[in-house]
């Protein structure tokens, strides 16, 4: 495997293992001058401490007075040095004249070093090189009893013994130096390992690479996409995300909670939940979309879920046209079978030769539709919601319903986008048609849309069982329905346009029973196009 191809984990490993050895190294090595120093140190104290023991002795100086002062101080000299473990005790005149030494040859021959300090009567310590080498001495004056100075001791421990001792505690610097080492190797190998498993063993290369292809299908895929982890936080969000839902473009949402931001309450139930969900239709203020939701699971663990987001408000548009063109072509259908049923009713009449009642049977049947037609075309100027009530029409005679237009609905072309009115207007009608379904005759829906102070107001009422109104407000909330087996996305759709327009509505009791439904949406300016 080349460097090249090592992965993040495997690469961090390295240059950690390096970087610890180095300074494991370095810090031994540190370690190993700083014991030199104090042990040096150390050394100067112990024969300052021993020199100036012994110059205080009374023997010595009585000693220095007599004819032969080696006899009475080389056993004594020497049974310091082994006692204090140093490596010469030498007492000397001041001429330097050696009184001991621990080479008997060398007494009496001058000593080697600087002893100008002491002989001015202050004690002095000097690293120097003698008989014995290198080593670290003192010296130290020894007075008489008037005060003059009559000899010197200087007790030296060479650098030979204190590296000895240094090395003699080299198996424990090296012991700690390798735990140390091990405990760092161990670290950074578990460290590497946890890397390996978070960023799968990828290298740096293919990390960039997934990263470059990651950010451009996050910005280019024509769906939204939002990421959340485990504790229904955002992880991740694209910009068709943010569009759809309504959220700032620049705004920091990762790690925001789902239910700290304004989204619909659909949605937030749908994320905090963690369901899994396929084409579930979420009404936001003025997008209808699909949501698909998929958990995700890592390790057996739940790890949060992925719910991506499909703009469907045009194709909701769409299908509420389609649903009122199928409408009005069964009605159209059914009102052929009535009048293919009155054309043979006539044609028999004129055959039995009752040629008067057929054509007032028949002058009636189109006077009636000629009517409903006139009065609707007449108020209702905009083609698709003229259609769509002829259309409604049809249906409620075909359920024993009367729906009638109120005489002062008016509505001019252009004033509000068609598709709105066909969803505001269908989805009230179907409800009113519902609700009167089950009530008692007379069954009848009343239709009044007119336009005026700058709003258009779509106003229907039903002679239905009425809706209370502790439950007007749920009743524009989808999923809401009064019917076991409805969806309720009716009213939710018709709530979803009202607030795109910046309108309003208006839920009270009919005068004569049933409820009325009143919604009023502004034109002009302020009115989406």
């Amino acid at each position: 495997m080349t460097a090249r191809k090592w992965s993040i984990a495997g690469q961090l490993f390295a240059l950690q293992a390096l970087v610890v050895t180095l300074l494991v190294t370095a810090g031994a090595v540190g370690a190993a001058l700083l014991a030199r120093a104090d042990a040096r140190e150390a050394a100067t104290d112990e024969v300052l401490a021993v020199a100036e023991a012994v110059a205080r002795a009374p023997q010595v100086a009585a000693a220095l007075r007599t004819p032969d002062p080696s006899a009475a101080l080389q056993p004594y000299a020497e049974s310091v040095r082994i006692g204090t473990e140093t490596d010469f005790v030498v007492v000397m005149a001041p001429d330097r004249t050696r009184y001991t030494h621990p080479d008997p040859t060398r007494i009496g021959q001058p000593f080697i070093g600087e002893i100008g300090p002491a002989l001015a009567g202050h004690p002095w310590t000097v690293v120097n090189t003698g008989t014995l080498g290198e080593s670290v001495r003192a010296v130290v004056p020894v007075r008489g009893p008037d005060g003059t100075v009559t000899g010197l001791v200087s007790v030296g421990i060479t650098t030979n013994s204190i590296n000895r001792k240094l090395l003699s505690r080299a198996p424990v610097l090296l012991a700690v130096t390798g735990a140390v080492l091990a405990l760092a190797g161990l670290g950074s190998w578990l460290l590497s390992r946890r890397l390996r498993r978070q960023t799968h063993g990828l290298g740096p290369a293919q990390m960039t690479r997934m990263y470059e292809y990651y950010d451009a299908v996050l910005h280019s895929v024509g769906e939204g996409l939002v990421v959340v982890d485990a504790g229904r936080r955002i992880a991740l969000i694209n910009d068709e995300g943010r569009r759809l839902l309504g959220l700032p473009p620049d705004a920091p949402l990762v790690d925001r909670p789902v239910t700290g931001l304004s989204l619909p309450p659909a949605l937030v139930e749908l994320v905090t939940a963690g369901r899994a969900a396929h084409d579930e239709l979420i009404l936001t203020a003025d997008r209808s979309l699909v949501a698909n939701q998929r958990p995700t699971a890592l390790d057996g663990r739940a790890h949060g879920s992925v719910l991506t987001l499909r703009d469907h408000t045009e194709l909701r548009a769409l299908s509420s046209e389609l649903d009122s063109v199928r409408g009005l072509t069964e009605a159209l259908r059914s009102q052929a079978h009535e009048a293919a049923n009155r054309l043979h009713t006539v044609l028999t009449l004129v055959e039995l030769g009752r040629a008067d009642e057929a054509v007032r049977l028949a002058t009636e049947e189109l006077a009636l539709a000629q009517q409903l037609t006139d009065q609707v075309v007449g108020a209702i100027a905009e083609p698709a919601l003229a259609a769509l009530l002829l259309g409604k029409s049809a249906q409620a005679a075909e359920r024993g319903v009367e729906l009638t237009v109120d005489p002062d609905s008016r509505l001019d072309v252009g004033t509000l986008p068609p598709a709105d009115l066909l969803t505001v207007l269908g989805n009230l009608v179907d409800n009113a048609l519902e609700a009167v379904a089950t009530a008692p005759p007379p069954r009848r829906v009343r239709v009044r849309v007119t336009e005026g102070a700058g709003e258009v107001v779509v106003e229907v009422t039903d002679s239905g069982p009425g809706l209370p109104p502790e439950q007007v407000a749920d009743a524009f909330r989808r999923g809401w329905s009064t019917k076991r087996d409805g969806r309720g996305i009716g009213l939710a759709l018709v709530g979803q346009v009202v607030t795109r327009h910046g309108g309003r509505y208006e839920v009270g009791a009919a005068p004569q029973g049933g409820t009325t439904f009143r919604i009023r949406l502004p034109v002009g300016a302020g009115s989406p196009t």
